[in-house]
């Protein structure tokens, strides 16, 4: 039988639907910014509970028409951080059909770990996986399983509405971001042994996005960014170039016109960790926490 896994993160919404091997049937994204405001209001803002909710209606007929009675649905920072998260829940329930879980940074870490290795050869080992969400960044050390993680707040959305105040952002504002981003890289090198990596592997929106725009692609194509690469410089001058541009200028560059808003903020993030972590290079995974929830219902 066929199983599903439903992704809930700050900034996204995604389902994956494999059937009992494995093979993808299904797999979207859609941006409903669910973490619109918390950081500052620390509650779900009712028209993004409606937008996120609306969403996983949609993906519940997908789940009706496959078959699927294994769901996982799993939501992350933005529901961590809101006093009115159940009351989310309840509403996610009523649509998808099965309650969403809310996982600890922790078991967002080695969901993603799981996904973002699947495939790749251990002679790149032992893998760092970073996952730059909207609310936060995990990071996780392993070969075949996570040695060491930990998941720390400083995600796309969250440095975005945090700092980013003027369109385009004025330097001290990016300044802001880095800052912060390398304090908390503080408290990643205290939990994670970052210096035995070997391969550094990127996932979630603001990495694929800037794969995306390295590539050129005018419409977002999963299997070109999929274990592409991308070098610091590359990641320096794409978070140079975009946070020089509008929102409105970003979305004309951008294969995901959505993610405007908060590439400036995500690029900012991925850049001061290249630059503090002396890491010259990441690969760009496009399975991640989703492949990760799909696989744990197969056992």
């Amino acid at each position: 039988m066929p199983v599903g896994a439903i992704d809930i993160g700050t900034n996204s919404v995604r389902v994956l639907i494999e059937d009992d091997r494995g093979a993808e049937l299904e797999r979207h994204m859609q941006i409903t910014r669910l973490g619109q405001g918390v950081d500052v209001t620390g509650s779900l803002h009712p028209d993004a509970i409606a937008r996120t909710v609306a969403v996983l209606a949609q993906y519940g007929e997908l789940l009706k028409i496959h078959g699927v009675t294994r769901v996982r649905a799993a939501a992350t920072s933005a529901a961590r951080d809101a006093k009115n998260s159940q009351e989310f829940f309840d509403a996610a329930e009523r649509a998808l059909g099965a309650r969403p879980e809310l996982l600890s940074g922790e078991e967002e870490a080695e969901l993603s770990f799981r996904g973002a290795t699947a495939g790749v050869p251990t002679t790149g080992a032992p893998f760092l996986v970073m996952d730059i969400g909207g609310g936060s960044t995990e990071f996780v050390l392993g070969t075949d399983k996570p040695e060491a993680l930990i998941s720390v707040d400083m995600g796309c959305v969250r440095m975005t509405e945090r700092y980013l105040k003027s369109d385009p952002p004025a330097r001290a504002e990016l300044d802001g971001i880095e800052a912060e981003v390398r304090q908390k890289l503080a408290d990643v090198k205290r939990a994670v042994p970052v210096e035995r990596t070997k391969t550094l592997i990127g996932l979630a929106g603001t990495v694929t996005a800037l794969a995306a725009t390295q590539l050129g692609l005018k419409k977002y194509d999963a299997t070109k960014t999929h274990h592409a690469e991308l070098t610091r410089a590359q990641v320096e001058t794409l978070y140079a170039r975009l946070s020089r541009l509008t929102v409105e200028e970003r979305r004309g560059v951008l294969a995901e016109p959505k993610r405007a808003e908060t590439i400036a903020g995500g690029a900012a993030v991925l850049a001061t960790v290249l630059r503090e972590l002396s890491i010259d290079r990441l690969l760009v995974s496009e399975t991640d926490i989703l492949d990760g929830l799909a696989a744990s219902l197969r056992g």
